[in-house]
């Protein structure tokens, strides 16, 4: 018994450790990766509990290994558009402009029931005051309601990330690639490698350099 309670507390020091070197994520925002981990983990733990004839080690080691996959992907997806979106996968608008795309809805198997239940959640009462409403890679429904009725809102669109531009974003703005050197080439912004993030909203350009490249 005694043994059973020392690697209780033993596996549960390393694994606390194990997450907080995995960084700070709230359970709603984490991916299919970490989801992946965070079971194998605890199918590990509750094996090396049952089975406390066998080396703590061969636990341990598997432990850290989960550990080394976990922050090797995170790093993999701060460098890579790539692979972050082939982990994470991207973000859906649901409602654009008030109009229902149930294009998007089917692709993500979310049905109406769905959609209702979180507009509730976000005190929506009326699907009409809704202008956007985006279902993110978390799972979350993020919603914009309608400001003025008269004129249409918009949403911010990236036209560039991580120094490289977006086609999509392009297409979707209306605009192409050499309006889009141009212009920030007169606004003093010519490197766009050095570029973290850009968008054209409401007819005015953020741009965000990446650390240190400003």
């Amino acid at each position: 018994m005694f043994i059973i309670i020392l690697r209780t507390v033993l596996l549960y020091i390393v694994i606390l450790i194990i997450f907080r070197l995995m960084g700070k994520r709230e359970i709603g925002e984490l991916s299919v990766l970490d989801l992946v981990v965070f079971i194998m983990m605890g199918e590990l733990a509750v094996l090396a509990i049952e089975q406390h004839k066998d080396p703590i080690l061969h636990t341990i080691i598997p432990l850290v290994i989960l550990l080394l996959i976990q922050v090797g992907s995170a790093y993999l997806s701060l460098k890579s558009i790539k692979f972050r979106r082939l982990v994470d996968g991207k973000s859906s608008i649901i409602i654009e402009k008030g109009k229902i795309n149930e294009k998007e809805m089917r692709r993500h198997r979310y049905n109406f029931d769905d959609l209702l239940t979180q507009l509730r959640q976000k005190d929506i009462r009326n699907i009409a005051d809704v202008e956007f409403a985006i279902l993110e890679t978390s799972g979350n429904l993020s919603v914009f309601k309608k400001e003025n009725k008269n004129k249409p809102g918009t949403l911010t669109i990236p036209l560039i990330i991580d120094g490289k531009i977006q086609e999509p974003g392009l297409k979707k703005s209306n605009i192409d690639e050499q309006w889009l050197r141009r212009e920030l080439a007169e606004r003093g912004h010519k490197k766009i490698e050095s570029i973290s993030f850009c968008s054209f909203q409401d007819g005015e350009f953020f741009v965000d350099y990446m650390d240190g490249k400003e």
